[in-house]
This record gives C-alpha cells, structure tokens and sequence, in this order.
C-alpha cells in the first residue's frame, strides 16, 4: 500500500499543474430583455449566467488565489447589438477603495476592472476596455509589444459602490471589437482587476510572469452563435470657433468637418477625416536644438494616433509628415527676401482602412493628401513680389499585410510611398518583418530587410537589414541582434531615420524575481553590450556596456539604477553636418538614479539625478528631473516637473565655411518648468491646466576647426556671434464635457509666445521679463464634436 503513496502523489501533482496550465471557459448567455447599464443588475437574466471567478493574483505574488473577502464574479450576455458584462468586486474595506476622478484614459490613483478580448482568440492582439471605482474608462489595443490608448472605441459602462465592494456593468458594441464572420463565436478572453491601495492585480485565467508573453495566456469566451450585427457607421460631424489676438492683428476663423467610420465587415473599418480641423490638440514643446538632426516630434492629432498599430510595424510611418513643413529650399538672389513661409502644409483629406480577417491576416492602407503651399518672396530693389512653391501637392500611401499564426508569430509586409506632384522628390520603401516564437513563448527568433528608394536629381537606393534571437521566458533571459544599415538608407518621406552607414552588434541578459522576497516586490536587472562601427572607415561610433536595476520595495516604491560605462574612443559621423567628416568623442560614463514613490499617498515624487563624466578636462553632463504631485481630493491635484540639464566645456557644431568646419567649445545650460492641474466637477467633466515655461541658453567660450583626423584645434580668427538664448512659454486651460457618449464639448484658452536671441542672458528674472514682454498670441476656441450612429438615426426614422 505504502508503495502506491509515491505514485499516487506524482499523479496528483502531475494533474494538478497540468489543471493550473489549462485554460477556462466562460459561456456567454444570450438575451432579449432590454439591459439598462446602471451597475445593478437588475434584469432577470443575470440570475441564470455562467460565472467567472476564482481570480489569481498577477502581480506582484504572481499565481497566489484571490483572498475570499475580495472575491470577484463576472458574468457576460449577449445579443445582436453588443455583449454586456457584470462585475461584483468584493472588498471588506470598501472605504478604503481609491477612486481619483480622471480624465478618459488617465489610469489615476484608482482601482480598476478590464476585460481583454481577442475575437480571432489567435493570441496576438486584445481589445481592452477598462472602467475605474470612479466611473472613467479606459480603453486601448494591444499587442505584446504595446498598449495603443490613443485609440478610443463608443462603449457603455456605470459603476456602483456598495456596502460589500463595489460593481461594474459595461455594454460594448460589436462595433468596438473585431472578430470572425463564424456562426459559433470563440473568443480569447481575460479579466483583470487593480486593487490600488495594495498595489495588487488580478486575473481571471492566470497569467504566468515566468512566460514572456501575456496574451497568449488569456482564457476562453463560448456561446456567441449566430448574432446579426448591425451596419457599423459612424459619423462625427464638428464645429469650431477661433478667435486670435496677437501683434498683427486679431481675428475670427469658424471651422466645420467630418469624421467617418464606416465598419465594411466585422474585421475591417474604413475612417476617413474631410475638412479636419487640428486647432485643440496639444502644443509642440518648442526647445533650442542644437542637434545636427530635425527635432522630432510627438504626434497629437487624433487621426494619426487612434488604431494605428498596424501602420506602426517597421517603424516606417512618422505620420508628423504629413502636413509638417516643407522640404524644398529656396534659392534666392542677393536683394531678395522671404516675407511669408509657411511654417506647416494643409492636409486637404486621409482616409484609412485597416482590420484582420479570421485567419490572422491583417491588412491597413492608409492615404493622404496635402495641399500645394507657397511662400512669399519680395525683391526689396524692385519691390516685385513673386510665389514660390515650398511644397507641392503631395500623396503618401501607406500599406501593410501582417500574417499572424501559431498564435504568437507574425510576418509583415509594408510599402510606404510619398508621390510629390511635378519634379520634386519622389520616395519609395518596402519592408518585410518577422517575428518568429514557440509555441511555448520561450524563444523568439526576429529579424526585418527594408529597402528605400529616392527618386530626385540624382537617385540613390539603400537598405537596412538585422536579425535577432532572444530567450522570453523564465528568470533567466538573454538575446542578441545584428544590424546592417547601407550609407544611402532614407525613410524620410514618411518615416523617420537618424542614422546610416554602420554595423551594430548587441547582447544582454537579464534576471527577474517573479514572487516578493524580504526586500522587493519587484526586481530586474539587465546587463549589456551595444556596438556600433561604420561602414566606410571602420572606426567605432558606438562602444557600450551597461546595467539596468529595477525593483519595487514592499512599500511599493519605485527604485531605477542605470550606469553606462563607454571605454573605448569612439566617433560622432553627424556633428560635423559634412559627409565624410567626424568628430572624436572621448571615453565616458554615465549613471542615472531614478525614484518614484507609492502613488496611493497624496503627496508624490519623481526623483531622477544624472550625470555623464567626460575623459576630458571639466567637460560633464548634469541632469535632474524633480516631480513633486499633491492630490487634494479625488477631484483635484496639482504637479509640477523640473526639467534639468548643464553641459560644461560641451563640444559642438556651429558653423560651416569653404573650406573649414568650425566647432565650439561651450556651456548649454536648460530648465523647463511644466505645472499641470486638474478639477473634475465630475467623470465626464474636467478643468484641466497645462502650463510650460522653457529656457536655454548656449555660451560659447572659444572658436575650434575639425581637424580631417576628427580632432579639434583652436581658431583664433573665428569671431562670429554664435551664442544663443532661447525662451518659450505656452498656457492652456480648458474645459471638456463629455455630454453623451463620443461626443465632446471643448473649450480651450491658449496664451503662447517665443523669444530667440544671440545674447545670453543668465538671470532667470530677466528671461521671465523678456518673454511676457514678447508679442504673445491668445487664443479662445470652443469645438463641438457629436457621435451619430447611423442605427439610432434608422431605428428613429
């Protein structure tokens, strides 16, 4: 008898993880009754639902039960319009349960229930819909590598605090998923929820930290058969009203358009924007750049930012191009001078069509049309006045197929295209992806080969190639990646590309704790090693290696530790603005410590010192990122951020002549200060304030020529006035009412303003004084959006 003890506790342990390995199934209820999406649930049918429960927690314990007394129940309906989902969270001290009131899409210091739907259940990209204790949603696209919230989907939620915890109802349309044309529905399905003040999640099918990839391990979603969904069109008509007030003058500009979603089938939905109208969105952080690249800048237009995560793949879509400023430079004579350059192109239309059909094949096209623009040239001895085009009436298309299989492997393929009308530059790039994992996501094996094409005065192609193997699972990981990059590579039609010419070799390994110990609740630590040479010369442009610490205390604050060392000599091959030419960087390290406290108290800091030492007399970086946060209330809470950096016995470019390139020896110093707050009066109304103020300043202490060996010399003849002083100052308040659902009330207060000059002025005071004496702008806009969905329109007519 004792002998069958062994046997029969091998195959108890042998079931019982192979029962922890397997998925759950959850069986949605089909509905004709009328649910009203208070947070009660109060129609019959809920009583006879299937139940999901038996959470386990994800974070930080990963793989512990939920504790009885925050036991959590979900239930799901469904009918031909939308699925409607019942969440009971349990929680033996509801007074304790946080409940900031946020903006849409702001997580805030909040708990937090979501459901993850996958309606391909292919393991590769969830449709997630968030609602917080406050009654704010959240919601975004994601794949393994990225969470989208700038995607933003019509759906219904109401929550309720009880006396036991609190509830969530929600109704998501089917408009707001994708999913296949089958009569029996199976989707991937997931539920997560945040208890904030234990920093603490859990999900409903567990999700092992020890495997690198999460979606995969999602749970299952039976029972939707034979649903009839609606036609899915949208429209989202809009007016807008501007009043300007600056030096030259004031005005009024009234503004109206169009926004369309059209849903061709389950899977693919066509959005198109006529007439659009950007006047609201979030202003460019204007800065003085010194940079021997364009700055690059963040993406605010919502078009540009909602579902695009197709268009996103291989990195060729920087989608500031289009209607960005010109790339044409105008040749003018000796008495000639510009009177008005357009600082941005008009985008006439854009249309996008993307989706993914029930066999994993996604497929998105994007096009858009910008006008033909002209600056203003005068001759001052003649007085004459002539046009001249900066930018011609100019097509860019955008294309991708992405086949994903075995749940969690892909390949992509991408054509970006940017069709300039007349003889100006035409370019053309293609790309194809892969992404290649096992089926137990433990290793992956990826990799791309994109070619461009330049088609101006004289043509030139390039491609760009790399290959990479990474272990993705487990508390021991590693990988390492080759990269080859062709001296004619360019992106930069509708991409973005900083770099070519070079080779690169990298290597890491990391460790990661995946249960609290006595000291963390979290910790991770990655090791290093980054090269890069170029092509031409063979001389090391890039020589590194580095660790990355990261941990959580069981206090739950954040610590971060990164110290970079780079030994070897290397070489700048852009400073210099001269092909063929570079610049000698000596050896350096540098260190950054980074620390965040609990978000659950009132009061918050973000504190990040750094600092970069030069072999090289006196020359050093330091940098300070200081972030104190007050909450009030849950209504109301203030920040403010201090952007620090001082550059001493910097090095870089600032002229170049016939025959010699003229670099600086100098002190930059930068401070930005940003004060943000916020009020809402309620969830779908908010006070919101955003204020910048940005100085700097570059001193230069005397004049050096590049040297063909890449060193510096001194210049004793150089006597130009190259030093720069830089303020810029931005205020916006604004009020949004969220009246129904996808419809919007605005109205924004702007006060803008900009002073550039070649003399230094290092009191902070005098700066202050100078950029409110500025001709500043002021803005007053007030936007209605309304969201018709073509249903309500039919069923009321």
């Amino acid at each position: 008898m004792f002998k069958l003890v062994p046997t029969a506790l091998f195959y108890f342990i042998f079931i019982s993880l192979n029962a922890q390995s397997q998925k759950k199934t959850l069986q949605a209820k089909p509905t004709t009754e009328n649910i009203v999406i208070d947070g009660r649930f109060n129609e019959e049918i809920w009583k006879s639902a299937a139940v999901a429960s038996d959470f386990i927690m994800f974070e930080p314990d990963n793989g512990k039960p939920i504790s009885v007394d925050k036991k959590t129940e979900v239930k799901i309906l469904y009918d031909n319009n939308a699925i409607y989902i019942a969440a009971l969270l349990y929680d033996d001290e509801p007074a304790k349960i946080q409940k900031e009131i946020t903006n849409r899409d702001i997580f805030g210091v909040s708990d937090h229930f979501s459901v993850y739907i996958n309606g391909f259940n292919d393991g590769q990209q969830d449709f997630r819909f968030f609602v917080s204790a406050a009654g704010v949603q959240m919601d975004c696209i994601a794949t393994e590598d990225f969470e989208d919230f700038s995607w933003d989907a019509i759906w219904d939620s109401q929550v309720t605090l009880t006396e036991f915890g609190w509830t969530v109802e929600m109704k998501i349309p089917y408009a707001a998923l994708r999913f296949s044309k089958a009569d029996k529905q199976i989707w991937g399905l997931n539920f997560m929820r945040e208890i904030k003040r234990d920093v603490q999640k859990y999900t409903w099918n567990r999700i092992d930290t020890k495997i690198g990839a999460v979606i995969p391990q999602a749970g299952i979603l039976q029972g939707i058969e034979n649903i009839k969904t609606p036609t899915r069109l949208f429209l989202i008509p809009y007016s807008s009203a501007y009043y300007q007030q600056s030096a030259i003058g004031s005005g009024i500009t009234l503004k109206a358009g169009l926004d369309i979603k059209y849903g061709i089938n389950d899977s693919f939905t066509l959005d198109a924007i006529l007439v659009p109208d950007f006047g609201q969105t979030k202003f460019d952080n204007a800065i003085l750049y010194l940079e021997p690249f364009e700055q690059q800048l963040e993406e605010n237009r919502p078009f540009f930012t909602e579902g695009t995560d197709l268009f996103n793949k291989g990195g060729l879509f920087y989608s500031r191009r289009i209607g960005g400023g010109s790339t044409t430079e105008l040749l003018l004579d000796n008495q000639e001078e510009i009177t008005n350059y357009p600082s941005t192109v008009n985008l006439l239309n854009a249309v996008k069509i993307s989706g993914r059909t029930e066999k994993g094949l996604g497929i998105g096209f994007l096009n858009a049309v910008t006008e033909k623009t002209k600056a203003t040239i005068l001759n001052n001895d003649t007085g004459q006045i002539r046009k001249e085009v900066i930018e011609p009436l100019t097509n860019y298309n955008l294309f991708v197929v992405d086949q994903r299989f075995n749940q969690n492997s892909s390949i992509t393929f991408i054509n970006a295209n940017t069709t300039r009308n007349g003889d100006f530059r035409d370019a053309n790039t293609s790309a194809l992806l892969f992404d290649l994992n096992t089926k137990a996501n433990t290793y992956s094996l990826y990799g791309d080969f994109k070619y461009s094409s330049i088609k101006t005065t004289e043509d030139y192609d390039g491609f760009k190639t790399e290959i990479g193997f990474a272990k993705t699972s487990g508390k021991y990981r590693y990988g390492f990646s080759g990269k080859y990059v062709s001296e004619n590579y360019d992106i930069n039609d509708l991409g973005i590309n900083f770099y070519s010419n070079y080779h690169n070799a990298y290597a890491n390994g990391s460790y990661r704790i995946v249960n609290p110990t006595k000291l963390f609740n979290t910790f991770r630590i990655n090791q290093y090693i980054n090269f890069e040479m170029d092509n031409t010369s063979g001389k090391l442009q890039t020589g590194a290696f580095g660790t990355e610490t990261k941990a959580t205390t069981l206090n739950n604050d954040a610590l971060e530790f990164v110290v970079e060392f780079s030994p070897l000599k290397t070489y700048d091959f852009y400073e210099p603005r001269e092909y063929g030419k570079y610049v000698f960087l000596p050896e350096k390290v540098f260190a950054a410590v980074n620390f965040t406290s609990n978000d659950n108290n009132p009061f918050t800091l973000v504190l990040q010192p750094s600092f970069t030492k030069y072999n090289e007399k006196n020359r050093n970086v330091y940098g300070l990122y200081i972030s104190p946060k007050y909450r009030f209330n849950d209504r109301l809470s203030i920040t403010y951020i201090l952007d620090y950096f001082n550059k001493t016995n910097d090095r870089g470019w600032v002229d170049s002549g016939p025959t010699e390139i003229i670099f600086a020896e100098r002190s930059r110093e930068t401070a930005q200060n940003d004060f943000t707050g916020k009020y809402a009066i309620n969830n779908r109304m908010t006070v919101n304030l955003t204020a910048r103020y940005y100085w700097s300043y570059s001193k230069n202490h005397k004049f050096l020529i590049l040297q063909n060996s890449g060193y510096l010399t001194p210049n004793n003849t150089y006597a130009q006035n190259k030093d720069r002083n830089f303020n810029s100052w931005n205020f916006d308040l604004s009020y949004s009412w969220w009246f129904a659902p996808g419809s919007e009330i605005s109205v924004l207060y702007r006060n803008f303003g900009l002073e550039r000059t070649d003399m230094v002025e290092k009191d902070l005071s005098a700066n202050l004084k100078n950029i409110f004496n500025s001709d500043l702008t002021n803005v007053l806009s007030i936007s209605i959006r309304y969201f018709i969905d073509y249903n309500v329109i039919k069923n009321k007519f």
